[in-house]
């Protein structure tokens, strides 16, 4: 043990990067094991005080696309369950961060878009992909346009992640958000809430669903309409430049014809009439503009889905799922924030896609499989304005997409203790694209992403696990950069190595997980800035990941609850030159080193509560040559409430101390993104 114990030291020695990671491997190791450890003590003390306390709820999910516990997915999970996210007001996608560790997005500052980062990795959003896939009730969002979700009849949110390119696709090269709105079993809800805040902020929500034909027919209907005022001071015209007004709507349709037939007609829509995103000049004050230029957000989207299931002989099933999304990306932004119209940028992007996966899974002896393919259809256009000293720009791209992919996963049992998890994936893209007055352009990449994973219990509701995975994220062309000649770009390429242990304990009141990974990313897709005004992407760099990601939820008793997560990412180029500029070493931008969460909720047995939440992120550099940057920054939310028969009442502080993290720098050091101040509030809500 002693030569294993200097072997160990001598190896933390030999860089700070490995004696950060070991440091850092150590005390998540001690945290889940004190966390456990209390959890003992806490239990005894219980146990000769009075009755013991409820264990936490048993979670089930559909990760790899079969009903498994949580505890027994071989993957870095989280999962977040509807009440717990109505109750915190979520209701956008961008509230996750830090929340769910590993998770954050790209400062943008425009509502309906987000560029997810997730394990250090991420894309622009000029590429049209995502580094981490969207799907809303099995329905895929491919692209930063339209990356969103307004939290309505939500039932739970599963997070997985490393690549999940093997199930998933092309834009899972780094995990998986997926959304899973309330079934509609015919069981009879309703709900509606209103909410006063800070800067005339409204905001009213329905959902309502029941059966329409016994055991046949059921419905559901959730809608949600949002106002507020902005906070940028625009001291030219004298008004607040940055108002949101939003509308989202929810239908649902469910017929089961016979025990064995389900069909699911989803439909939804976004709507937003906002003003200007959350940007300013570097060089202005706090939250103040100067702009005599329109800046406006008039997108739209709306997504048709038909999920039918059907089950076969012999414990088969069949499942189809039908979808098309279309989404308007309609945009004027003013970039110089001064009295006379000197700069400024427009989008007029139109985006549709139409997919269709069919899947078959079964059980063979022992195991549980599944086979399935899948194809789409990307069909967009383009448009895109800007105005400068040098004179306007009109660029008009008509843009093309193709994917088909066939896939399979298995889960063996290997004996009581040990099972294996194995799947692969083939997929074809091809890309085209036809700019106006310009040549038309064709490209396209064959990919294999095959995944492994070794799992075993070694006690009673304890679980570790070993993987291997290969991630894709798709090629392209340079859209939007005619002075490159629209050039193309190489898909991106990760292997993932991960080993996690996860489990119940103390009483099962107590759930902990802990993850560690080593990512390889080759033909990393990169922005390159090598004058001013010409920008474009492509595949020039290499990069390592490497990170730690810990979670733990513990019911100590007595009505308390404490919930909490951290993730440590060093994602750091290997290769990356910009002309005459070298960038090895560099931080990956967007990427923060590390991200977490603690929670502490007490519910008192006579219907009050009160919850605190500390949310924090690191330094986020903003360019490759991490000149700019937002700086660390930690939240402080507080919620208290009283919940009595079918009403509750909540008032919360969000962002209690009124923390500044502006992104100062972004778009090469043109633009600062404004971080949202305190915000107060209060909420009423009616549950049947």
């Amino acid at each position: 043990m002693n030569d294993a114990i200097c072997g160990e030291q001598r190896l933390a020695l030999r860089t700070p990067a490995r004696r950060l990671w070991l440091g850092l491997l150590r005390r998540h190791l001690l945290a889940g094991a004190c966390g456990a450890a209390l959890g003992v003590c806490s239990s005894a003390g219980a146990a000769e005080a009075g009755p013991p306390t409820a264990a936490l709820p048993a979670v089930t999910v559909r990760a790899e696309k079969l009903v498994q516990a949580l505890e027994k997915v071989p993957a870095s999970l989280t999962v977040l369950e509807g009440q717990e996210s109505e109750r915190a007001g979520f209701s956008s996608l961008a509230q996750l961060e830090g929340r769910v560790p590993g998770l954050s997005f790209q400062p943008f500052g425009q509502a309906g878009l987000n560029a997810p980062v997730m394990r250090g990795l991420t894309a622009n959003f000029s590429s049209f992909s995502t580094a981490a896939l969207l799907l809303v009730d099995g329905v895929p969002m491919l692209t930063a346009q339209g990356f969103e979700y307004d939290f309505l009849d939500l039932d739970r949110i599963e997070v997985l992640r490393g690549p999940q390119s093997t199930l998933y696709g092309r834009n899972a090269e780094a995990g998986v958000i997926a959304v899973h709105s309330l079934p509609m079993d015919g069981a009879p809800r309703a709900s509606m809430s209103a909410e006063a805040g800070s800067r005339n902020k409204r905001w009213l929500r329905f959902s309502l669903g029941r059966a329409l034909l016994p055991d046949t027919l059921a419905a559901s209907i959730a809608g949600g309409w949002s106002g507020q005022q902005g906070f940028i001071d625009n001291l030219y015209t004298g008004r607040r430049e940055d108002e949101r007004e939003q509308l989202h709507l929810n239908l649902g349709l469910r017929w089961t014809p016979t025990a064995a037939t389900e069909l699911v007609l989803r439909y939804t829509r976004q709507q937003y009439d906002d003003g200007a995103a959350l940007w300013g000049s570097p060089a202005s004050s706090r939250a103040q503009v100067a702009s005599g230029t329109p800046s406006w957000n008039r997108s739209r989207g709306q997504t048709l889905s038909l999920n039918a299931t059907q089950g076969l002989a012999a414990g088969l099933r069949l499942q189809a799922i039908t979808a098309y999304s279309a989404l308007l990306d309609r945009v004027q932004q003013d970039t110089d924030f001064r009295p006379a119209d000197l700069l400024h940028i427009g989008r007029d992007h139109h985006l549709r896609n139409l997919s269709q996966e069919l899947r078959l899974e079964g059980r063979l002896g022992t195991a549980d499989w599944l086979a399935g393919i899948y194809a789409d259809r990307q069909d967009d256009a383009l448009h895109n304005l800007a105005k400068s000293p040098m004179g306007a720009s009109d660029l008009r791209v008509a843009r093309q997409g193709n994917t088909f992919a066939l896939f399979t996963n298995w889960n063996q049992p290997l004996s009581s203790a040990w099972s294996l998890s194995a799947g692969a994936r083939v997929e074809r893209n091809t890309v085209e694209i036809l700019p106006e007055g310009d040549a038309r352009r064709q490209a396209g990449w064959t990919q294999v992403s095959p995944r492994l994973a070794l799992q075993s219990r070694f006690a009673r509701d304890q679980q570790w696990y070993l993987s291997a995975s290969r991630g894709v994220r798709a090629g392209g062309f340079n859209v939007l950069s005619p002075a490159v000649h629209y050039l193309p770009y190489e898909p991106e390429k990760v292997w993932s190595y991960e080993v996690g242990i996860k489990g119940r304990a103390a009483d099962r009141r107590l759930r902990h997980s802990l993850a560690a990974y080593l990512m390889e990313v080759r033909d990393m897709q990169v922005m390159q800035m090598p004058a001013p005004g010409l920008a474009y992407i492509t595949s020039a760099a290499a990069a390592r990941s490497k990170g730690l990601e810990l979670e733990l939820d513990y019911l100590p008793g007595g009505g308390w609850q404490i919930k909490s997560g951290l993730s440590w990412n060093h994602t750091r180029f290997e290769r990356f030159r910009d002309a005459a500029a070298d960038y090895a070493g560099k931080h990956n931008p967007f990427a923060p080193d590390w991200s977490g969460h603690i929670g502490l909720r007490y519910e008192a047995p006579s219907g009050w509560y009160a919850q605190a939440g500390l949310v924090g992120m690191g330094k986020v550099y903003l360019d490759a040559a991490n000149r700019y940057a937002r700086q660390g920054h930690g939240l402080l939310n507080l919620l208290g409430g009283y919940a009595r028969g079918a009403w509750e009442f909540a008032a919360y502080a969000n962002n209690a101390a009124n923390k500044r993290y502006d992104a100062v720098g972004y778009q090469n050091g043109f633009v600062t993104v404004f971080s949202p101040p305190r915000e107060l509030g209060a909420r009423l809500s009616w549950r049947q």
